[in-house]
């Protein structure tokens, strides 16, 4: 049986924890999530699970934060001058924005606090500082030219990189 290696295209459900037990995220109702291998596209914790794996099986896994989205940083907190915004943004408390930043990298930051000057950002993924338990079910293995068409690009919100 074949079994994952990097440069695979995996088709894997999941379901994310916390360490309360409650569901954060899960695509059980849905499609399965799916990435190349050694890409980087999703998270490294992550990745490396499924490597190893093959269709079919289940699994649990448990990520620290440096396995996941990393450690909460007050430095990724930031204040701007409202301004920046243009005269008809109207901010609201954790209202998250998709912003290019300088270097052309891309970032989600929530709106944590703003007033009539300035708009406070939290630049830290929400999921920043939390450990997570993963339940994992392999469900295909394809080359990875079958990658299939995407409508959101690399830059969406709701995942890391992309896959669904």
């Amino acid at each position: 049986m074949t079994t994952v290696k990097k440069g695979d295209l995996v088709f894997v459900h999941y379901t994310g924890k916390f360490d309360s037990g409650e569901v954060f995220d899960t695509s059980a109702d849905g499609s399965p999530l799916y990435f190349i291998v050694g890409e980087g596209d999703i998270i490294e914790g992550f990745e490396k699970a499924v490597v190893g794996m093959q269709v079919g099986e289940k699994k649990t896994i448990h990520l620290t934060p440096a396995q996941g989205y990393g450690e909460y940083s007050e430095d990724r907190v930031i204040s701007t001058d409202r301004k920046n915004f243009g005269d008809d943004f109207e901010p609201e408390i954790d209202q998250q924005l998709a912003l290019q930043l300088e270097n052309g990298e891309r970032a989600i930051a929530t709106i944590v606090d703003f007033n009539d000057e300035s708009v406070t950002l939290d630049m830290n993924h929400p999921l920043a500082g939390e450990n997570l338990h993963f339940d994992l079910e392999l469900v295909d293995i394809k080359d990875a030219s079958e990658m299939p068409q995407s409508s959101c690009g690399s830059g969406c919100s709701s995942c890391s990189g992309c896959g669904h």
